[in-house]
């Protein structure tokens, strides 16, 4: 049997040929060089913190007698501090200890910022007025000072840190998922979702909170670089994390009295611990930012 081609007209004219669609590519973004270098210093700290028990040469409280203040070397990679321990180890604990409370007082601060947002960005009115005149009221303050006085009431326990710094932190998420949900609830598609009768709480979950996030995250980031400074700042001052529980703040202030008698190790090494973990943050904030914001791309 012989196959013939399609004919190319027919009797009422020519057949109209059909292209193929064409199929656009979308080239995905990548995260800029300087915000996959924050990444990465970011994920080193991350991993010091999981695996400190295994790269720490001593126990970060056991203090060694015989080695007061001893310069780095031997058995003490970056020296000991006042008390005999070890500089190495408690830096490596302490990467730890700090990232824990910032990691678990941002959370705790998206959350809360994040659930009253949505209610006083969508409702408006009395409740939106009453809760943001609170939060200028909070924010008047020095922040500092704020946790400072916070903190001593709740004695500097471990989860009164965390609970004071989510509590300062707060005011930030809900200006910021506010302000975005505010935008959204005109959008054209959250009007046509509730024009069919999606009840409140399926508008604010599915349709307003999946697009405020992006703007979260980037401030996620740089607030975890605040929370891990406020941390060390209120652990210097002596009301956060105190010795011998090994944290950046309290290291720096045991060594910081030995500024003028040349031991520089018992508060340079958490100081650049503090500074590049900060950098890090940073340029992790940025680089999603640039990577999130559409207005940013080029």
């Amino acid at each position: 049997m012989t196959t013939l081609d399609p004919p190319d007209s027919v009797a009422g004219g020519p057949v109209a040929r059909v292209d193929a669609p064409v199929v656009v590519k979308r080239r995905r973004r990548r995260l800029p060089v300087l915000g996959i270098v924050g990444a990465v210093i970011v994920a080193v700290y991350v991993l010091v913190a999981v695996f400190a028990p295994l790269l720490a040469p001593h126990s970060p409280t056991e203090g060694f007698s015989d080695h007061i203040l001893s310069p780095p070397g031997g058995d003490f990679p970056l020296g000991t501090d006042s008390n005999g321990m070890d500089v190495l180890s408690r830096v490596l604990y302490a990467a730890r200890l700090d990232l824990v409370i910032a990691v678990a007082a941002v959370a705790l601060s998206i959350v809360a910022g994040a659930v009253l947002g949505l209610i006083v960005g969508y409702r408006g009115g009395w409740l939106d007025t009453v809760i943001m005149r609170a939060a200028d009221v909070f924010q008047a303050f020095p922040i500092l000072v704020l946790a400072l006085a916070l903190l001593a009431a709740a004695q500097g326990s471990l989860a009164s840190v965390i609970l004071v710094i989510a509590l300062v932190d707060t005011p930030v998420f809900l200006r910021l998922v506010r302000s975005e949900t505010i935008q959204i609830k005109q959008k054209t598609y959250v009007e046509a979702a509730q024009s069919v009768g999606n009840p409140t709480w399926r508008l604010l979950v599915r349709h307003i909170l999946p697009n405020a996030i992006p703007p979260v995250i980037v401030q996620s980031a740089v607030r975890l670089a605040w929370s891990v400074n406020i941390v060390a700042s209120l652990a210097f001052v002596g009301v956060g994390i105190q010795v011998p529980t090994p944290e950046w703040g309290s290291m720096i202030k045991v060594g910081a009295q030995y500024v003028s008698t040349g031991e520089w190790w018992p508060y340079t090494v958490p100081g650049i611990a503090i500074l590049v973990l900060t950098l890090g943050f940073n340029l992790l904030a940025d680089g999603l930012q640039d990577h999130l914001d559409p207005r940013r791309r080029k």
